[in-house]
């Protein structure tokens, strides 16, 4: 009977201990969540040049932003990240483009093809390449377009929204809600953002 007892205890810490590890890896892989603290990085930009959040010195925060060339919901925003640029640059919140494409399996996201997106559409932000693909997991990216807003403050880069750039992905014409607008408008007013959180749509990430 004691031997039972003692082999009953030692399944029920081995249960626990693996179910405790399997709960810690499943929240480490879902990424970032509002009110997390983005950790920076270090990725080639399509002028050759390696690029950091910490670079940006005199920025509030930072619009970060999962895309790419090949989705068609990329693309169609493409003109909405422009204008989101020239709109909120100059106001402390720079946009930053990030591709996490495997140009293995999705060969027209490679960096050379980035580059020359990038001066057919006159980006005016950086376009990062997610070399390896070790930056989108961090933040829980699935989809391009996918935005993450983040606002530097004592403790480091706080997750302030993530997930669409507005209510009509597909189709600019048919925008109501611009949920990121109304996220950065609400800190430089020093506000709450009344959503912090939207679907992101758009294409899977490739692997």
């Amino acid at each position: 009977m004691k031997n039972l007892k003692t082999l009953l205890a030692i399944i029920v810490i081995a249960t626990l201990f693996a179910f405790t590890t399997s709960n810690s890896e499943k929240n480490n892989s879902e990424g970032y969540n509002v009110g997390d603290i983005a950790t920076d990085f270090s990725l080639k930009n399509v002028d050759g040049n390696m690029v950091s959040l910490a670079d940006y010195t005199e920025a509030k925060g930072f619009i970060v932003i999962f895309t790419c060339n090949t989705c068609p919901v990329s693309v169609r925003n493409e003109d909405r990240i422009l204008a989101l640029d020239k709109k909120y640059k100059d106001q402390g919140f720079p946009v930053i483009a990030i591709n996490p494409n495997n140009p293995a399996v999705q060969p027209g996201d490679s960096y050379e093809l980035m580059k020359v997106r990038a001066k057919e559409k006159g980006f005016t932000f950086p376009y990062l390449f997610d070399d390896g693909q070790k930056i989108y997991p961090q933040y829980g990216a699935t989809a391009t377009p996918h935005v993450y807003l983040l606002q530097k403050e004592e403790e480091g880069l706080v997750v302030k929204y993530i997930g669409g750039i507005d209510d009509s992905s597909r189709n600019e014409n048919n925008v109501k809600v611009k949920y990121l607008e109304n996220a950065v408008d609400a800190l430089l007013a020093s506000k709450e953002i009344e959503v912090t959180k939207t679907r992101a749509i758009g294409c899977s990430i490739k692997k």
